[in-house]
């Protein structure tokens, strides 16, 4: 597979990502969606119709056949992905860091964010829409403003892990805790991960009864506070994992019985056991500064 030269790729710096173009120019050769790029997410916009794809993960055909303009699809690059666009590929894509992700929505006071979930070929209005809007701005760089694309990337970060992270914002209060709530039981919950944690301990630290802390926590958060821990441990064990602590250590680190628990929670949430997770994770090389290029050479080779 070829793609355009460095010097016609064009790139575009968000807040906390990277966006390009992608054209393919020759339509029958497969590459892999893995480049030499920093750990993170590819999320990936058809620009036009493709009446056929095919797409591997670790050498299993994943998905084929026909997708629409604007269909979306978000992978991590630390999972073996490979594809084929027999008609040509034209693609918008965002590269998006891991820890970018990470740290919008602990700054959004959702301190358990784990992960946005891979999707293929999907139907996200949203998303293509963004796209769309920055296509002018790519085609010309220098027409916008610094202020503009920050507030376009904060948006396609709110939308992100809202609709593929598990993250709640809701809009209106009524019924969930306030803010100092909020805060107040997420602070009480990261201090006491490693301990047995009582829900009226966590609701008196609100001035709240049980019943009433519990229902409006899953109001504000989307969650029982249980599943929130679980998630906000996976979260601390992901990070542990990027180190050379053994697993069985992390599982203690977090708040985990041993490492049987944490392989049991962790798959469940993530959806692959802490090794495997790892493991991926080793063979993904570090940031390069010329995104497109590093992703033309890859897929040449």
């Amino acid at each position: 597979m070829t793609f355009e030269s460095r010097e016609t790729i064009p790139t575009l710096t968000l807040s906390s990502m990277t966006l390009f173009r992608l054209l393919q120019s020759s339509p029958d050769e497969t590459s892999s969606l893995v480049p030499l790029l920093c750990d993170g997410y590819l999320i990936e916009v058809h620009m036009r119709p493709l009446n056929q794809h095919r797409l591997w993960r670790d050498h299993r055909l994943v998905s084929e056949g026909h997708l629409p303009e604007g269909a979306v699809s978000i992978r991590d690059t630390g999972a073996g992905w490979r594809a084929q666009y027999p008609e040509g590929l034209d693609a918008a894509v965002f590269h998006i860091p891991h820890a970018r992700v990470r740290d919008f929505a602990i700054a959004a006071g959702r301190l358990e964010f784990t992960s946005l979930h891979q999707v293929q070929g999907i139907h996200d209005p949203s998303i293509h829409g963004l796209a769309q809007a920055l296509m002018p701005v790519l085609a010309h760089r220098g027409s916008a403003s610094r202020l503009f694309l920050d507030q376009m990337g904060c948006a396609l970060l709110a939308h992100l892990t809202q609709r593929y992270g598990g993250l709640t914002y809701p809009s209106a209060r009524r019924g969930g805790l306030a803010p100092w709530q909020e805060e107040r039981a997420t602070e009480f919950l990261a201090a006491h991960m490693t301990c047995e944690i009582h829900l009226e301990e966590l609701a008196a630290a609100c001035d709240l009864s049980r019943s009433y802390f519990n229902k409006a926590f899953k109001i504000s958060f989307g969650k029982s506070p249980m599943r929130w821990l679980a998630e906000y441990r996976v979260a601390k064990a992901r990070d542990l994992l990027n180190t050379g602590m053994p697993i069985s250590e992390i599982a203690v680190a977090c708040g985990f019985a041993d490492q049987s628990h944490l392989t049991r929670v962790f798959a469940d949430i993530m959806g692959e056991s802490p090794g495997v997770w790892r493991k991926a994770r080793q063979n993904v090389s570090p940031p390069r500064r010329t995104v497109p290029s590093e992703f033309g050479r890859q897929a040449a080779t």
